[in-house]
């Protein structure tokens, strides 16, 4: 499968994570509590730690690394919201992505990169990520009257996180001999 292809996999799977998350969020939360936005960062992210890991059969050390991630990420929101309101989970989200980006480049055993690439692909990703996770945030900042319309939410987070699983995932360069 081509990077391009992996990219466009775990895209739809993260949203598939995301819109599930969102149906729960809708259905069954009902006032928000910093310890359900903690387990679904956590659960999100290990979804997609789990992917990753998959790739480099790994599954296992993906997900608890992905969790790990999604944990840190959820709580640096609860940290900072009180100072940047909702402008923290745009922070945080790219914060996720860089450490998504240490995590495919030397995490799984025998580093795949330099640190130094590992974290670029990281910033990459969470430049990516992060402006199209902006385009789409209208999904939550101003919520569609009558409730949420799943098929519009799977496209938006498919958009959102496509960027940042394309410079995760993209072809590295062969060393030169």
């Amino acid at each position: 499968m081509t990077s391009l292809g992996r990219a466009a996999l775990g895209s739809l799977w993260a949203a598939a994570l995301s819109t599930a998350g969102d149906f729960v969020w809708a259905r069954f939360i009902p006032s928000h509590h910093a310890i359900y936005g903690l387990i679904h960062g956590t659960a999100l992210c290990l979804g997609i730690g789990l992917f990753l890991g998959a790739l480099r059969r790994q599954p296992v050390r993906g997900s608890l690394w992905g969790g790990a991630i999604g944990f840190g990420a959820a709580a640096g929101f609860y940290g900072l919201a009180p100072l940047l309101g909702y402008s923290a989970m745009f922070v945080l989200w790219m914060a996720l992505w860089v450490g998504f980006g240490v995590l495919e480049g030397r995490g799984f055993g025998p580093p795949l990169a330099p640190a130094r690439e590992a974290l670029a692909r990281g910033l990459l990703a969470a430049l990516g990520s992060g402006a199209a996770f902006y385009l789409v945030s209208d999904i939550w900042t101003r919520p569609r009257p009558g409730g949420p319309d799943y098929a519009h939410h799977f496209l938006c987070w498919t958009i959102a996180f496509l960027p940042g699983f394309f410079f995760l995932l993209a072809q590295r360069a062969e060393p030169r001999g």
